[in-house]
């Protein structure tokens, strides 16, 4: 029997170790059941978890419910992305430190003990929210195992051809201190000056407009349209560059916009991708002007030393003291920053490690085609970028705490030195080459960079099947099932995984794309860590309302759309909760003689509810097999609400109150159909509310089931025959109380206010059902007398 109010507090934390003590949800790999394998993102360790990752974690675990509801296998790993740039950041802050100025050992000791305590953290966060995963199969991306996968798939990488390394010019963050990828890049609008400098060429004066004069010293040419007129004169020339002094040429680029600035263009190393692009085409002389740490090169005369805010500024004043400057505009300008800190990324040429991705566009486009992407608009964002690549993949970080590359440099010869793969994991600072290169020497320089984060985290469906290890599952695991993620990492984890998987074992990593939206703080502002704009944390919302509330919550939004977060939604959630501890406290209660037995025949109101029952869950499978968890629950709530509590249990209720005036199998028929439904109802909300409706479950309905909890059952009301009749003669009745309510309702009558008559107007091929109805619909409208039309 259910106690007159739920406990939350109380019951989740019992169901959740019984859970974990029954092990319902570990992965059987010897099951004949067909397995259904998640790709779930492994949260970065960067700081405290907030509701936003409550929000789309939980939609994936739903799914991950439903499935195992439908009687698949689900293969429901979970990971902790604890390595890279976003945890050095964590321990820099929290500890007070900064790496440069820590031994490199002592740093990583640092970063150790700080991702295995907020691990920890996530993880009992994970389990109070009653997440179903299977915790054996945890893995974190700076553990041995996983070190051994990466350092293995890079290696292969190498032997193809495929990972290479190269001077050339790289994007760089000086706060940072590393080399960064495309993927990394955010566009920022930030206000700055066009500034209007004058060339001399010949005596005549050329003007150029430029937004980053500190860079007149690393000018090696003057570009120009071809295609523009009133400059075709000066091509082939050469112009004198101001304050330095210096002659450059004047080179025709059909680049230059005619319409931008005055039309003529300085190149100098490097401003940004186009400049590059111009170094390399027309073989430019590097002029070097920015160094690593964002300070300007001490060779720089006038500037040297300074920082780029300052030198800009500088020089500036320079130019207006020397009358170099013939205007000054201020403007919004769009720059390119580091996504990770949010400062202004440099480039500047670096030794650095590269997988090769522009050769083999296509076939990242042909990948996207194969996938299913739900929503399906998010398949344009991929597209979009994989069109608009520009650089290669840069893997390479000049950080601590990452996957070292595993390799070194012989100091005589150059050449690189890879290890075996029998010899991995590794780490090329703490081990010696104990053979000498081809060249004779013993002399080695270990390379001190370590892998870009995304490398690792780009083959989480090989470290979840195994891959490369003695136990192999990676042909029954690939692709997998499904790998959720939200949106602005499809750039990155989609666009990485599918490049990583396609070269590794040939296939795609995944059959659909489950693409999950953002929660607000405010409109068009995410919540997020680094700008700690989250409300109350996901520990205390918990303890407040309840992890059901906040599940249920969660399953509010369509797929992919972003929403905002107010606690008074918390409240709605738990007017649900206490809805359906009620509704299933009256049910048990009329249930209470009920041996399990099924009437020979149902009643026309009883066959509706459980025919309109069927309907619902075949459209809730439809949407969820869409993941769509949002359009699943509002259908499965529209029934609970209005068609169950509002309707079938106020025109069923007599008849269960009353067998001596209805009949004893017309009251079985309600029992029969009260039970039915409510372990169905039960089932489709425990993948949104697996706590509460255990509760209800374990109270009643395990005596009759004999199954040991409601997430080891499996939906069973969708049959494909429907009967539209009767959900046709039902609708007509749930109107008719409907009209019923109505009239008194605006009589200030009480619903118990008899009346004496009513009269029905139904198609003449539900008489028979109206018939076998009257009684049920006198008891719930107080009416003395039906007259039928």
């Amino acid at each position: 029997m259910l106690s007159k109010k739920y406990n939350p507090i109380e019951a989740e934390k019992k169901w959740q170790e019984y859970w974990q003590t029954l092990d319902i949800y570990k992965y059987d790999p010897s099951s004949d059941k067909e397995t259904f394998s998640i790709d779930t993102p492994p949260p970065t360790i960067s700081g405290s978890l907030h509701i936003g990752h409550i929000f789309s974690y939980t939609q994936a675990e739903m799914i991950a419910r439903f499935q195992r509801m439908q009687g698949k296998n689900v293969f429901y790993p979970f990971g902790f992305d604890d390595n890279g740039l976003p945890t050095e950041r964590l321990v820099e802050k929290e500890q007070g430190i900064r790496a440069v100025d820590r031994p490199r050992s002592e740093f990583i000791n640092c970063c150790l003990s700080t991702t295995k305590k907020y691990e920890e953290d996530f993880r009992n966060l994970w389990l109070s929210m009653g997440f179903s995963v299977d915790w054996s199969l945890q893995y974190e991306t700076i553990n041995p195992k996983v070190q051994k996968i990466s350092q293995k798939a890079f290696l292969d990488m190498v032997r193809a051809g495929k990972a290479y390394i190269k001077e050339s010019p790289v994007l760089w963050c000086t706060t940072c201190q590393t080399s960064i990828a495309q993927a990394e890049l955010e566009s920022t609008d930030t206000e700055t000056t066009f500034n209007y400098i004058p060339f001399r060429v010949e005596g005549y004066e050329l003007i150029v407009a430029t937004t980053r004069p500190e860079l007149l010293y690393g000018c090696v040419c003057l570009f120009i349209n071809p295609e523009d007129k009133r400059y075709s004169n000066y091509l082939g020339k050469t112009a004198l560059v101001p304050l330095y002094n210096y002659e450059i040429p004047i080179l025709a680029d059909e680049k230059v916009s005619l319409d931008k600035g005055t039309g003529v263009v300085m190149c100098a190393t490097f401003g940004d991708t186009t400049d590059v692009e111009w170094y390399e085409k027309h073989k430019l002389p590097y002029r070097k002007v920015i160094e690593s740490d964002g300070k300007i090169s001490g060779s720089v005369p006038l500037i040297g030393g300074l920082k780029v805010a300052k030198a800009r500024e500088t020089i500036i004043e320079l130019l207006k003291g020397n009358g170099l400057l013939r205007k000054s505009e201020l403007i919004t300008h769009t720059v390119s920053t580091h996504e990770r800190c949010g400062k202004p990324i440099e480039i500047m040429p670096s030794k650095q490690w590269y997988i090769g991705i522009l050769r083999e566009k296509e076939r990242y486009l042909k990948a996207a085609e194969q996938i299913n992407w739900y929503p399906a608009s998010m398949k344009t964002r991929y597209i979009t970028w994989v069109e608009n690549l520009k650089w290669d993949w840069c893997i390479s970080r000049q950080r601590y705490f990452g996957i070292p590359f595993p390799l070194w440099y012989c100091s005589k010869c150059g050449k690189t030195i890879f290890p075996e793969d029998s010899e991995l994991p590794l780490n090329p600072m703490e081990r010696k080459l104990s053979h000498p290169c081809s060249c004779g020497s013993h002399d080695f320089i270990p390379e001190t960079a370590v892998f870009d984060t995304w490398a690792t985290s780009s083959l989480t469906p090989l470290i979840n099947s195994g891959w490369g290890s003695e136990a192999d599952k990676t042909t029954e695991l690939l692709p997998m099932g499904m790998r959720t993620q939200a949106h602005e990492i499809i750039r990155t984890w989609a666009f990485y995984t599918i490049v990583r998987s396609l070269f590794h074992t040939g296939k795609l990593p995944w059959k659909d794309i489950m693409i999950c939206g953002f929660v607000l703080a405010k409109k068009g502002e995410k919540i997020s860590k680094s700008k700690n704009n989250s409300v109350s944390s996901p520990k205390e919302l918990i303890e407040k309302y309840s992890a059901d509330a906040l599940r249920y919550w969660s399953a509010g939004a369509r797929l992919g759309t972003d929403t905002m977060f107010s606690e008074d939604e918390l409240k709605a959630s738990n007017r649900f909760l206490t809805k359906l501890w009620n509704a299933a406290k009256f049910c048990i209660i009329q249930l209470e003689d009920y041996k399990g037995n099924k009437p020979e025949e149902l009643l026309p109101i009883d066959q509706w509810i459980l025919e309109k029952l069927n309907k619902v869950e075949k459209l809730a499978i439809k949407s969820l097999n869409q993941y769509e968890i949002g359009l699943a629950k509002h259908d499965i709530d529209e029934f609970f609400w209005s068609d169950f509590c509002d309707n079938y249990l106020e025109i069923v209720k007599d008849r269960l109150y009353k067998p001596e005036v209805h009949g004893e199998w017309e009251r079985l028929s309600g029992q029969y159909t009260l039970y039915t439904v409510l372990l169905e109802l039960l089932k489709l909300y425990a993948i949104y509310v697996p706590h509460i409706t255990e509760e209800i479950y374990q109270s009643f309905f395990k005596d009759f089931e004999k199954t040991s909890s409601v997430h080891m059952m499996q939906w069973n009301m969708h049959h494909d025959d429907s009967d539209d009749n009767i959900l046709s003669f039902g609708e007509n009745i749930k109107a008719l109380i409907a009209e019923v309510r109505k009239y008194k309702s605006e009589r200030n009558l009480s619903l118990k206010e008899p009346m004496a008559s009513i009269e029905i107007n139904i198609p003449k091929e539900q008489h028979h059902y109206l018939q076998k109805t009257l009684k049920d619909i006198k008891a719930c409208t107080w009416a003395e007398e039906i007259i039928i039309k």
